[in-house]
């Protein structure tokens, strides 16, 4: 019969990417153990939970306590690149940050339900999702200028971000709505800025675009696509910015879009070949410069955006629910991650 501890156990493991043989070793008990240990059949004595506790890098607290937030499980898009050990990895680490933030936000009385918009509009093609993308921004009150902190955005919209660290030809971006209520968007941290950008717009169309079972995945993700490079650089703004035909354009023009709007160099080319104002030949004669001119590509790869995109709320939630006396030192402690005394050190004063 499965417990806390079971789970938890089970939980721990999947986080550190360990199977049961390798966690075992580790312990020094079974395989089959550890199995039994999993599945509620058997309980470790305290001796086992001390180890356990040190493998599985928690403290023993932490295998006896109930999650304050239940919710069902996390259901991601799988990437080919990603080993599946790692992509348990990912989710059980959302699962833990989900349920702290859900928590935090629950304490603090805050709704926390994500209401898509547009959601009764299927799309049937590329102008169904530019049409979305603009009701999207009139919706959300942002008009119609360039976005400074995507990340601020998706949290005003009760959009959780969790920022992941892997290498980034392993992994771009995941977007699940959980328990058909709890929005989650989880991107790499070591993602370029413009990247960075692109891909969490790239999985809020995973979220919003209400796609009909006919269309198969490899044109839902073109459409995802559309509707991160027309949130970020509308067609519009490409004609206002570069005019209707063009023969040649210059690095230095590129640059200014790119610090303007925050979108790559790579995306802001394609915009002008899906806008038509250049050919297919010239984007082609682009992308063979940037792969035979390592000096030309480094320019292209570059980050210019000026406004970081980064995450504070879920921190700045707990130091709220703590100088409301809602949360004692040693929870606000727990769920920074921090030690105790860097929270007494920031006690209100008053």
């Amino acid at each position: 019969m499965e417990s806390t501890l079971s789970q938890k156990i089970l939980s721990g493991r999947k986080l550190r990417a360990l199977s049961q043989e390798n966690l075992a070793n580790e312990i020094g008990v079974s395989k089959q153990m550890i199995s039994k240990y999993e599945r509620g059949l058997s309980v470790p004595s305290s001796n086992v939970l001390i180890k356990l506790a040190k493998s599985l890098q928690v403290n023993l607290d932490y295998l006896f306590t109930p999650p304050a937030v239940k919710f069902g499980s996390v259901n991601f898009r799988k990437k080919s690149r990603l080993p599946i050990k790692r992509l348990n990895s990912i989710k059980e680490e959302i699962k833990l940050k989900l349920t702290d933030y859900i928590e935090i936000e629950n304490i603090l009385q805050i709704n926390n339900i994500f209401d898509p918009p547009a959601k009764n509009i299927k799309i049937n093609s590329s102008q169904d999702v530019i049409d979305i993308v603009a009701e999207v921004r009139i919706k959300w009150k942002i008009g119609f200028d360039p976005v400074h902190n995507i990340i601020q955005l998706l949290e005003d919209q009760k959009i959780k971000i969790i920022e992941i660290e892997e290498e980034e030809n392993l992994f771009d971006g995941l977007a699940a709505l959980i328990d058909n209520k709890y929005a989650v968007i989880v991107i790499n941290k070591n993602f370029p800025i413009e990247r960075k950008r692109f891909t969490l717009l790239h999985e809020l169309g995973h979220l919003v675009l209400n796609f009909p079972n006919w269309i198969d995945k490899k044109k839902e993700e073109k459409y995802c696509h559309l509707f991160a490079a027309e949130f970020l650089f509308p067609r519009s703004d490409v004609v206002k910015e570069f005019g209707i035909k063009r023969n040649s354009i210059s690095l230095q023009e590129l640059i200014e879009i790119q610090k303007k709007y925050g979108i790559s160099i790579q995306a802001i080319y394609y915009r002008l070949l899906d806008a038509g104002l250049i050919s297919s030949y010239q984007h082609t004669q682009f992308y063979k410069r940037i792969n035979n001119d390592i000096n030309f590509k480094n320019e292209i790869k570059a980050e210019r955006f000026p406004s970081k995109e980064f995450s504070n709320r879920y921190e700045q939630l707990i130091y709220r629910a703590y100088s409301e006396q809602l949360i004692s030192d040693s929870k606000a402690s727990n769920l920074l991650g921090i030690n105790i005394n860097e929270i007494l050190d920031k006690k209100m004063i008053g």
